[in-house]
């Protein structure tokens, strides 16, 4: 259907809306006995088409190199989800490196420190901390 056909039926579609109350009761009958009419062939026609090229495209899958790549058309999909996943967990394992990395940095400068350990955990040396770094 081109596009003048397609906007002529939006055209007599819309005046029948429009004056669709005015219509009388056996004309309203007709035009739903032709609308089912024109369902029921355009639902033919479609099966036809359907019913036609279903054999041919049947066949299509093991004629030349279509059945001997199927599987490539499948492995085609699952490889960017299994590439995307595998660089999700190498993020994930390198994030887990560098923190790991950062926390036995401070352990050991706490550990290589001239204070005590107990020096840490006394409420005045954290007081201390505060005023000394405003």
């Amino acid at each position: 259907m081109n596009t003048e056909e397609l906007n002529f039926a939006y055209r007599v579609r819309h005046a029948l809306n429009e004056k669709l109350d005015d219509l009388p009761a056996s004309t309203t009958e007709r035009l739903a006995a032709a609308r089912k009419a024109a369902v029921a062939r355009k639902k033919a026609h479609v099966e036809v088409r359907v019913a036609r090229t279903a054999p041919a495209m049947a066949g299509a899958g093991t004629a030349g190199f279509g059945h001997a790549f199927g599987w490539m058309n499948r492995f085609s999909v699952a490889l960017p989800l299994v590439l995307m996943l595998c660089g999700m967990v190498g993020v994930y394992q390198y994030e887990q490196q560098q923190s790991i990395a950062e926390l036995a940095e401070l352990d050991a400068a706490v550990l290589s420190d001239e204070l005590p350990l107990s020096a840490y955990l006394d409420h005045g040396f954290n007081a201390y901390i505060e005023t000394r770094g405003q």
